[in-house]
């Protein structure tokens, strides 16, 4: 069973890639170790339409005459047409030679030897009765895939830990007259996400998440009308992909949370005022209180210095924020984010 991994939401991605790019190693005693004033960065994410189906795939193990073995997954189990999930094991029976030519379609990429690992193609296995109210429910029953996924055949958990499974290419798999198509061949969208105020795009997202609810593009390109899910975000930086989703409010029910919107205008405005406010002469004079007489200057004392900055630039600069309608709570983490880049760009 290789599973599919679950996708994330917005502000978890968000957290995620800036705890990888800010990684710079490991101390001597196997611990992580963070580096926060690197520049964040601008990263783009492509989107693609997020159906209302059910997760599915099937896994390939090569053998040494260049034949394979295969077997057929829900999110959770291996199935099969005895023991079936919506009826995708039967599906996948009845068209294995579309599949035999998918396994010979990425065995002919050489990326790697198929005979050392095990390939998976997932898709949503959606249309028909598998979902109601929805778009794509005016559809047969059909395959839409969106990602292909390479796990190192491994003998230990370290063996494991020093080959990661890892995501190759799909666009090129499909087989329409076996109602098998590839998610990327419908809509798809991109945006650029800057990570030192990744908040400024949600209402993007809200806006984009928003029009599939209300007209979903797959079922439109196969001429019926009716409500989309929403849209699947994804990127890869440094060989790991960051996937997030955005529903719609008609899928809330889910336990997914709508992505709520946000002021551009007034974040723009709390950026601005911390670059204006945060300077690095307030900041030398925090210091000079928090170690004063040339005391070392040790983190366990960062708490300290975060909080007198806060104070005076809430003491000095009120009649600033009064003027641009900041309140004191807008401000304070980005102040303590800025005041921790300095301080250990510092140290």
């Amino acid at each position: 069973m290789i599973k599919f991994p679950s996708i994330e939401q917005f502000r978890s991605v968000v957290a995620t890639v800036l705890r990888q790019y800010n990684f710079v190693g490991l101390d001597e005693n196997g611990d992580a170790i963070y580096d926060t004033t690197k520049p964040k960065p601008t990263l783009k994410f492509k989107g693609t339409v997020k159906l209302h189906g059910t997760n599915a795939g099937v896994s390939f193990k090569y053998g040494y005459d260049n034949t394979s073995e295969y077997w057929v997954q829900s999110r959770e189990n291996i199935i099969t047409p005895e023991k079936d999930n919506a009826g995708f094991a039967f599906f996948v029976e009845s068209h294995k030679e579309a599949f035999k030519k998918f396994a010979s379609q990425i065995d002919s990429l050489g990326m790697f030897d198929v005979r050392h690992n095990i390939v998976t193609i997932y898709g949503e296995w959606a249309g028909g009765n598998i979902q109601k109210g929805v778009g794509i429910s005016n559809l047969p029953k059909s395959f839409f895939i969106f990602g292909v996924k390479v796990t190192p055949i491994t003998e230990t958990e370290e063996e494991a830990r020093q080959k990661p499974a890892y995501w190759i290419p799909s666009h090129f798999l499909k087989s329409p007259e076996d109602n098998i198509y590839n998610i990327e061949d419908f809509q798809t969208w991109e945006i650029d996400i800057d990570f030192n105020m990744p908040q400024l795009v949600q209402n993007k997202l809200s806006e984009l998440t928003l029009a599939v609810e209300e007209e979903c593009p797959v079922a439109k390109a196969f001429g019926f009308s009716g409500i989309g899910e929403g849209i699947v975000w994804s990127t890869n930086l440094n060989d790991n992909v960051h996937r997030f989703k955005v529903k719609g409010e008609k899928h809330s029910s889910s336990k997914v949370k709508t992505l709520a919107a946000v002021d551009t205008e007034k974040l723009e405005s709390i950026q601005s005022f911390v670059e204006y406010a945060v300077t690095e002469s307030r900041f030398n004079q925090a210091l000079e209180n928090v170690f004063p007489n040339e005391e070392p200057i040790e983190n366990k004392k960062l708490g300290d210095v975060i909080r007198w900055v806060v104070n005076d630039v809430i003491k000095e600069e009120m009649d600033t924020m009064t003027d641009n309608k900041i309140e004191p709570k807008d401000v304070n983490k980005y102040i303590s984010s800025k005041v921790r880049d300095m301080f250990f760009k510092l140290v």
